[in-house]
């Protein structure tokens, strides 16, 4: 008895130790791959698209003789992204954040070095332009994915073409347009748009610029509809806005539903910014992650993934593949490959990260802005409400009157 109670405990244990070697990253057999990556940003098969993941599962198969299962969620800003990776309690294998973050995260040992040019292959596929950039210098800690821009996009049957505000940012206080005009519902592409309006860096540290650049978008509040993000898309696409700023590489999303949209880059400068892969600190699955990072720059998927999206790719497979321009110019936009490929670098700057009294800064700022929106908003709620009620009141203080006149008379 003593024997078989001792075998039942080993036996035990034994699964114990079996259950707890099965870690997150192995189900079923095979070994998940947990990539985090904006919404929207990949070519998933939708649409008579590739499927990107999938056909990385499928090379893995038939190439590396692995089964692997490839784990794809979103989120919808990089600070998103930061939330969930310094909190460290989830472990993701690849992450797309953008330029700044990158640096921001690489600063407090977030990610884990790439390395592209001794381990990903098809690294020489990336144009030099967009090698070690100001967020990695020594080419270390990532590899970019896609690069954009920020820009101006207006509906023209409402816009006078001859308006002289055309071209510049100056159109976003065009009091021509009160009431249809969009700003960035975000602090920094909000702020930059009147920094660059001002002639100042977005980058800068002198709190006189941003408290004016603050003046300058409260001052817009009277001409401006509302603060959005991904409810643009909609109002845009739909006509009840006719002015809004915007990412270059979303304008042809709205522009497929509505071909009375225009786009153009201020000629005061705007924002250029790269999304690139890297590996977290924390990964389970390094070399898998190499794998895939490597993948995402052959040909026939990067080519997938910059039609599906349509921003502008830094790998010269890419930009210089005749199909690719043809698609873009005749399927997307007739000016597509100009307005994602052709613009100026020197007017253009990227943000870097913030020092922490900048940030606090500025998210101080934004909320004073913000809220006096709202209380602005909430006056007229208000006064509405007093108005009222003291009109009832009065009315029913003259009814009672009435009825007390009738009884004793």
């Amino acid at each position: 008895m003593k024997k078989l109670l001792i075998a039942l405990f080993l036996l035990s244990a034994l699964l114990c130790l079996c259950a707890c070697g099965e870690t997150e990253t192995t189900t079923g057999g095979a070994t998940t791959l947990y990539v985090y990556n904006w919404g929207e940003y990949i070519s998933d098969g939708a649409e008579e698209s590739l499927d990107t993941n999938a056909a990385f599962e499928e090379y893995c198969r038939e190439e590396l003789g692995l089964n692997v299962k490839v784990n794809y969620s979103t989120y919808s800003s990089n600070e998103d992204l930061y939330a969930k990776l310094s909190s460290g309690s989830v472990s993701y294998d690849v992450v797309v954040p953008s330029d700044y973050m990158i640096a921001r995260l690489a600063a407090e040992g977030l990610l884990k070095e790439v390395n592209p040019r001794e381990n990903i292959e098809n690294y020489k596929y990336i144009d030099d332009n967009f090698k070690g950039l100001y967020y990695d210098e020594d080419e270390v800690w990532s590899v970019p994915y896609t690069y954009g821009t920020v820009g101006i996009l207006y509906n023209t049957d409402i816009v006078d073409p001859d308006d002289k505000d055309l071209g510049s940012w100056s159109l976003m206080w065009d009091a021509d347009y009160s009431g249809n005009i969009l700003q960035f519902n975000n602090p920094r592409d909000a702020f930059g748009t009147a920094q660059y309006y001002l002639g100042y860096s977005v980058n800068s540290d002198a709190e006189t610029e941003w408290q004016e650049a603050l003046a300058l978008l409260k001052e817009q509040k009277n001409v401006v509809q509302g603060y959005v993000m991904d409810e643009i898309f909609n109002k845009m696409k739909g006509g009840s806005a006719a002015i809004g700023a915007y990412y270059a590489g979303d304008f042809f999303a709205m522009y497929a539903d509505n071909e009375r949209l225009a786009f153009y880059h201020p000629t005061e400068g705007t924002n250029v910014f790269v999304d690139a892969m890297c590996i977290p600190s924390n990964t389970q699955n390094y070399e898998l992650a190499l794998e895939y990072i490597n993948f995402m720059l052959t040909k026939e998927v990067a080519i997938a993934n910059a039609e599906y999206i349509c921003y502008a790719s830094p790998n010269r497979q890419v930009y210089e593949d005749e199909d690719y321009i043809v698609y873009m110019n005749e399927e997307i936009h007739p000016d597509a490959m100009s307005i994602l490929y052709d613009f100026d670098m020197e007017n253009m700057e990227f943000y870097h990260d913030l020092s922490d009294e900048t940030r606090l800064l500025m998210n101080s700022l934004w909320e004073e802005l913000k809220i006096e929106s709202k209380i602005g908003a909430s006056i007229y709620i208000i006064c509405t409400v007093i108005v009222v009620a003291l009109a009832a009141a009065l009315v029913t203080s003259f009814v009672k009157k009435k009825i007390r006149e009738s009884y004793y008379d």
